[in-house]
């Protein structure tokens, strides 16, 4: 048996700032024993949990099952320890196959030396099973393999979502510096927004916020557009369960009702982007989007508005930027009474030209930006 069938137990790789969101979604989705720690969440779930929890969640990035878990102070016995995997239990040698691999404290110190040595264990057992190898895939491969190494101990996981979680599948059309999805998700589900009022967004992009917001309103699973998952290659899947998850996804869907989620942007190519983004979800064509600089909206009062603003650095110079927020902040004061209003700012240095005072602001990573999220209230 492998380390997750004895004890049920996973990991789920999430972003840095979301941990206790991700704790409380795993929670609702069923998961027991539930331990956050530094973009990582550790709990324990049943065959049907862990696919409707891949299948379900909004914040995750991946579930790592785990394989084998060791003492590794060298790379021979990585080799050794990674060869007693059954592999073609897991996959077939015209499947392909990358690894991820993460390194730190160690006297094995570098993460890409550790992953060759895992593949070369692996496409070794192939080899002298079958007389051939499977091949690596670094972009989209079938499978997706991880190894995690601190301070001498190691854990070889299979990644059950079969690569990040959040490529959704309705981002077709992109624009650039596109707000990754999981961190659209976690705005959404932080700004409470219950569907009691409309929500807005002026600086729509390609949408991300505007599927986020749909999807969970009318309770679409996140991933309700993906094809396959790792945890479909697990030697213990068991089909009959995955489709029971499915089954049940059709009964709690509702519908999107008129003029209740809607955006604009200046951008002409954002606009085309986000509405055939949001066609590609059920019920995405009731959501209004149109061209516009927010300067020209009439007035956007009792709602609850989101965003994701240019932040400089590709929009133009600083002087630029910081006069489009302060432009923005006067239009919120001016025309958007009894809102609740959610700024990502991508450079915290911007949150200071908005001139409000936040109610709160929280940490949130998007890719390699250390962004905040800010909430004010507009009275």
């Amino acid at each position: 048996m492998y380390q997750y069938q004895k004890t049920n137990k996973y990991f789920a790789q999430i972003s840095s700032g979301m941990e206790n969101l991700g704790a409380d979604e795993l929670k609702e989705l069923g998961a027991k024993n539930i331990q956050p720690m530094h973009r990582g969440i550790y709990f324990e779930a049943n065959q049907e949990t862990l696919y409707c929890i891949n299948y379900q969640s909004r914040l995750i990035s991946r579930i790592l099952a785990p394989l084998n878990k060791f003492i590794c102070h060298q790379t021979r016995y990585l080799y050794k320890k990674a060869r007693e995997i059954n592999w073609s239990e897991f996959f077939s040698v015209d499947q392909t196959f990358a690894i991820f691999a993460n390194v730190s404290n160690s006297k094995i110190k570098h993460s890409q030396y550790a992953a060759f040595i895992l593949k070369d264990a692996i496409v070794d057992q192939f080899r002298e099973k079958i007389g051939k190898r499977p091949n690596i895939e670094k972009i989209n491969p079938d499978v997706w393999i991880n190894l995690h190494i601190e301070s001498d101990f190691a854990t070889i996981s299979w990644d059950t979502s079969g690569g990040s979680l959040h490529r959704r599948g309705y981002r077709t059309e992109s624009v650039e510096a596109p707000m990754q999805e999981t961190l659209a998700a976690a705005i959404i589900r932080l700004s409470e927004w219950d569907g009691t009022i409309p929500i807005y967004d002026p600086f729509c992009g390609s949408g991300t916020l505007l599927c986020e917001a749909l999807m969970r309103y009318c309770n679409i699973p996140a991933n309700f557009l993906r094809k396959k998952f790792g945890f479909e290659f697990l030697p213990d899947f068991e089909k009959i369960i995955w489709e029971k998850v499915k089954k049940e996804t059709p009964k709690k869907m509702i519908e999107l009702k008129d003029g209740l989620i809607s955006g604009s942007d200046i951008s002409h190519k954002s606009i085309s982007a986000a509405k055939k983004n949001i066609k590609n979800l059920p019920c995405g064509e009731k959501i209004k989007i149109k061209k516009i600089d927010f300067q020209k909206i009439e007035k956007l009062e009792k709602a609850i508005i989101v965003c994701n603003p240019p932040y400089g650095i590709r929009q133009g110079s600083k002087k630029e930027v910081g006069e489009l927020y302060k432009s923005f902040g006067d239009f919120l004061k001016h025309k958007c009474q009894d809102s609740t209003v959610f700024i990502y700012f991508g450079d915290r240095k911007l949150i200071g030209k908005i001139g409000l005072k936040p109610s709160w602001r929280k940490p949130l990573r998007n890719g390699g930006l250390d962004g905040r999220l800010t909430k004010f209230e507009i009275y």
